[in-house]
């Protein structure tokens, strides 16, 4: 085969590795919305089916089963978290502007996306009983913490102190109490979303040595 032929070969492969992503994308988004209103036990590919424009033939085809699906799509929509709280961190020029803009982005997303944040912890939950979900949900609970170590270490740099707390330390206090907000909020709590942002802003003083 000559070096042009080759190189076309290639090509073409890549182009179907990527439209075969993209194609998951695309699936991954249009399930999404069910699987976060009817959480992981209730839900089946079929059900997904019958509420997207998708067939059940097609999803099977890009996805082996509903396990495969649900943590593709958390996996994504974390990651679209990461960078929004990322460019807080990017934006902020003065501790008090990081803090307030932390404690906003956590009660935004608290009130936007609260079905999706309850299909993450639906996934980790499950890990503690299925061992098939414990890779992913410990890899994704893993850049979560990252994140979290991030907005503070950039706080206590603004703040021109040190940090007293592990990184561990960080992210289960605020997950914590996100996690806590979340369960006010699907309860019908209207002071939830306030009371997070209050409460983000009050702990990440409290990180500092």
């Amino acid at each position: 085969m000559t070096e042009v032929a080759e190189r076309k070969r290639d090509r073409i492969a890549r182009r179907q590795v990527d439209k075969f992503a993209e194609r998951r994308d695309e699936l991954a988004a249009a399930a999404l919305a069910t699987l976060a209103e009817r959480g992981y036990a209730n839900t089946s590919l079929r059900d997904i089916a019958q509420h997207s424009a998708f067939s059940h033939g097609v999803l099977h085809y890009y996805f082996a089963d509903k396990f495969e699906l649900i943590t593709y799509c958390v996996r994504q929509y974390k990651a679209e978290c990461v960078k929004r709280y990322d460019a807080v961190v990017a934006t902020a020029t003065t501790a008090g502007e990081l803090r307030a803009g932390f404690g906003a982005a956590m009660a935004g997303t608290l009130r936007q996306d609260a079905t999706l944040h309850r299909l993450w912890y639906d996934l980790r939950n499950q890990s503690l009983f299925e061992e098939k979900f414990r890779a992913d949900a410990a890899d994704i609970d893993h850049s979560l913490e990252r994140m979290i170590w991030r907005i503070a270490s950039r706080y206590a740099e603004l703040s021109g102190r040190d940090l007293a707390v592990t990184q561990a330390l960080a992210y289960a206090l605020f997950d914590g109490a996100f996690q806590h907000a979340l369960l006010r909020h699907l309860s019908g709590d209207d002071a939830a979303a306030g009371d997070l942002d209050a409460q983000v802003q009050q702990a990440l003083p409290a990180l500092l040595a």
